[in-house]
C-alpha cells in the first residue's frame, strides 16, 4: 500500500502538526497529551462542547473545532479511543465557567474513557454532561448501535446553541433532541488499510459490497453483490425511514458522507438517488451535505444520514460555523 506519510507511527502526530500550520488563527494544537482547541478558548459564560475519537476519520473530530461547533477535540491513535488524560487536559484548557458538554460516539472505548473523565471532573466541581450518539441502524439492538454520521450533526447543533449563549442544560437538551432525530447506515465497496498493519482490515470480493458497514470495518447487516447505486440507496433509505418513522411531509436534512476513497462524482450520484427516493415518498430535503465528513481511512463507500428537522433544529443548523472543515453563514 502506498501512502503520503513519513512512517506509520508518526502519521497522527504529523497530521496534527499540519492542521496547526494550516489553520493557525482558528485552532491551537497541544501535545503530550494531544488535543485540538479553539484559538480563543476558554470562553467565559459559554458552554464548552468537546468530542473526540480515534484518528483515521478525518475531518472528524479535529476538523470541527472552531466557532459554532466544537471547543476542543481529542484525537486518539488510528481507530483508537482518546485517553482520559487527553480528555481531561482538553477540558481543563477549554472549560470556561458555564460547564462542559461531551459528545460521545457509542463505542466501548470512547464511552469508558469519557466516563472516567466525567467522574474526575465532577469531583473537581466542574459541571459536565454528555450525549451518546448511537445512530447506526445496521445493528438490531439499539443499545449497541454505533455512533456514525449523526455525530457531525449533533456537534453542529450543540455548538450553535453554545455559541448563542445557551446554558449547559439547554445545550444538552438540543443535542439529545438532534441525536434522537437522526439515523444512519453505510455501505462499503472495499476495506480500509490501517497504516501500521499495511493490509486491508477485511476482504471483499471484486463483485461484493457490505451493507451496514461500521466506520472501523465492523461487519454490517449482510454482504451482497454489487448493484446499481439506485438499488443500494433504496435499501439504505428504506432502513433509515423505517427506523426513524419518517412519514410523508416530514422535513429532513440529508447527509451523504464519503468513507475516504469514494470520489465526489459518486457521492453526487448517491445523493441524486437519495433525493429521488425522498421525493417518491413525499419526504422533503430542506438541507443537505455531500462530501467527506467522517471517513474511514481509504475505505470505499458511503454512509447516509437522515435527520427529521423542525424549526429549532433548522435554526441551529443554519447558524454560522467556522471550522477547518465546515464553514458557512459568516
Amino acid at each position: 500500500m502506498k501512502m503520503l506519510i513519513n512512517a506509520a507511527d508518526t502519521i497522527v502526530s504529523d497530521a496534527l502538526n499540519g492542521l496547526a500550520q494550516a489553520h493557525p488563527g482558528m485552532v491551537r494544537v497541544m501535545r503530550s497529551p494531544d488535543y485540538v482547541i479553539r484559538a480563543d478558548a476558554p470562553i467565559k459564560q459559554k458552554v464548552a462542547i468537546i468530542s473526540g475519537g480515534g484518528s483515521g476519520h478525518e475531518p472528524m473530530h479535529i476538523g470541527y473545532v472552531g466557532r459554532g461547533m466544537l471547543t476542543a477535540a481529542c484525537p486518539g491513535a488510528i481507530f483508537t479511543s482518546p485517553t482520559p488524560d487527553q480528555i481531561l487536559a482538553a477540558t481543563h484548557a477549554a472549560a470556561g465557567d458555564a460547564g462542559v458538554l461531551y459528545i460521545i460516539k457509542n463505542y466501548a472505548g470512547d464511552r469508558m474513557n469519557f466516563e472516567i473523565a466525567i467522574e474526575t471532573l465532577l469531583l473537581e466541581g466542574i459541571p459536565v454532561t454528555s450525549v451518546i450518539v448511537a445512530d447506526d441502524v445496521a445493528h438490531p439492538n439499539s443499545d449497541l448501535r454505533r455512533g456514525t454520521g449523526a455525530t457531525i450533526i449533533v456537534e453542529k447543533i450543540a455548538g450553535a446553541a453554545a455559541e448563542m449563549g445557551a446554558s449547559l442544560e439547554e445545550c444538552t437538551r438540543v443535542a439529545c433532541h438532534a441525536e434522537r432525530q437522526c439515523r444512519s447506515i453505510g455501505v462499503a465497496l472495499s476495506a480500509c488499510t490501517i497504516p501500521a498493519l499495511d493490509r486491508p482490515s477485511f476482504h471483499l470480493g471484486d463483485d461484493e459490497i457490505e451493507i451496514g458497514i461500521g466506520i472501523h470495518g465492523e461487519a454490517g447487516r449482510h454482504r451482497t453483490t454489487l448493484m446499481p447505486v439506485s438499488y443500494i440507496v433504496d435499501q439504505l433509505c428504506s432502513a433509515l425511514a423505517d427506523d426513524l418513522g419518517l412519514r410523508a411531509g416530514d422535513r429532513t436534512l440529508a447527509l451523504v458522507n464519503g468513507l475516504g476513497a469514494t470520489t465526489q462524482i459518486e457521492l453526487y450520484v448517491a445523493f441524486y438517488e437519495v433525493a429521488r427516493w425522498c421525493a417518491a415518498h413525499n419526504i422533503v430535503i430542506e438541507r443537505s451535505l455531500v462530501g467527506n465528513y467522517m471517513t474511514s481511512l481509504d475505505m470505499a463507500g458511503c454512509t447516509i444520514t437522515l435527520m427529521r428537522l423542525d424549526d429549532e433544529l433548522l435554526r441551529l443548523w443554519d447558524a454560522p460555523v467556522c471550522t477547518p472543515a465546515m464553514r458557512w453563514g459568516l
